[in-house]
């Protein structure tokens, strides 16, 4: 999987992939807040089944990077409660799909501590989760749910598309003091690219615009940012010239920048793996929409994931999510070109 180019950094970057990004942001916040602390299933000895945190219980010993056992209600309550007596923990839910067992702790407790408590009570978790299927792991463990919280209010929700953005947002998270749910793809672990050395933090609720175009605007989140590139790139060679906007938080959204590039380019396509019916496209779409319906074309079109279980079968499983070839479809369809004509 290719990186988007890198904007011009004043900082000097390294190659790194996405997975070696989420464990430095750890291991850099491990060491400057003795509070932080991981705890998870398989996250010590054997570094989660993704081996992204591979090595920090060396360097931090069980104490900070805890084994624990197979109970995510009981992993998210033991985190929420350490969270609310000064402690900035990191709960590792292996699969997103398994967040269907902490929604009492996440959605009723921790969204909700600093409301109740008038202010007095602050819930300083992170729960770290991932997404995305096509990685043939079957329809229990191949979901993207990251718009069920983006739907509670009093959660941050946040979805990296590249290494530095993992790393910078992850340490933003972890400093946060409300609790935020973390979507990493689990088919981008191994995606590599630049990542800016020293304290990179990326703040929560900053859009950024991964390719710049002026004909369609492309607003993708995680890894159809880069399905979107890849469209972006087929376009091109039609003189279409696609702007991809990568939103990186859907909470908080910052929707100046998404509405900004939709007003400069008149059409919108938005993008996400989640489920298309009542998800992120839908209220993306209806944003952008409400905001700069008298600089629009077309209408928004939306694309997001087939509305069926994830199939087992790689044949029927790649065809539930969005590719490169079905995106330039949408948005020849989006602009008027008769696909015929480029054929």
């Amino acid at each position: 999987m290719s990186m988007p180019s890198a904007p011009a950094l004043a900082e000097e970057t390294r190659e790194l992939t996405l997975g070696q990004a989420v464990k430095e942001a750890l291991a850099e916040e491990l060491r400057r807040d003795p509070a932080v602390f991981v705890i998870g299933e398989d996250v010590a000895e054997a570094g989660t089944p993704f081996k992204v945190l591979s090595g920090l219980v060396e360097e931090f010993g069980p104490e900070r990077i805890l084994d624990s056992p197979i109970s995510e209600a009981g992993i998210a309550g033991i985190g929420l409660g350490a969270a609310m007596t000064g402690m900035r923990p990191v709960v590792d839910i292996m699969f997103g799909d398994f967040l269907t067992l902490v929604m009492d702790q996440v959605v009723n407790q921790a969204a909700k501590t600093h409301y109740m408590s008038g202010g007095a009570l602050r819930a300083p978790l992170v729960i770290r989760t991932t997404l995305g299927a096509t990685r043939r792991s079957g329809a229990q463990h191949s979901q993207s749910l990251h718009s069920w919280f983006a739907h509670v209010p009093g959660l941050k929700v946040v979805l990296p598309s590249t290494p530095a953005d993992a790393k910078g947002l992850l340490k933003a998270a972890i400093r946060d003091d409300n609790p935020v749910v973390f979507f990493e793809d689990k088919m981008m672990f191994q995606a590599r690219g630049p990542v800016p050395t020293g304290d990179h933090v990326v703040p929560l609720g900053v859009a950024d615009i991964k390719r710049r175009g002026g004909d369609v605007t492309i607003i993708a989140t995680s890894s159809m940012v880069h399905v979107a590139l890849d469209a972006a790139d087929l376009l091109s060679e039609e003189s279409v010239e696609a702007e991809v906007v990568d939103p990186r938080t859907l909470v908080p959204l910052d929707l100046d920048t998404l509405v900004a590039s939709a007003r400069k380019t008149s059409r919108v396509l938005v993008l996400d793996e989640g489920y298309e019916s009542y998800g992120a496209t839908a209220e993306l779409a209806s944003r952008v929409a409400a905001e700069a319906f008298y600089d629009l074309d077309a209408p928004v079109r939306r694309l997001g994931a087939m509305d069926v279980p994830i199939p087992f079968s790689p044949a029927l499983e790649d065809l539930t999510v969005p590719t490169p070839a079905g995106v330039a479809a949408e948005v020849r369809t989006l602009i008027g070109i008769d696909e015929r004509s480029v054929r």
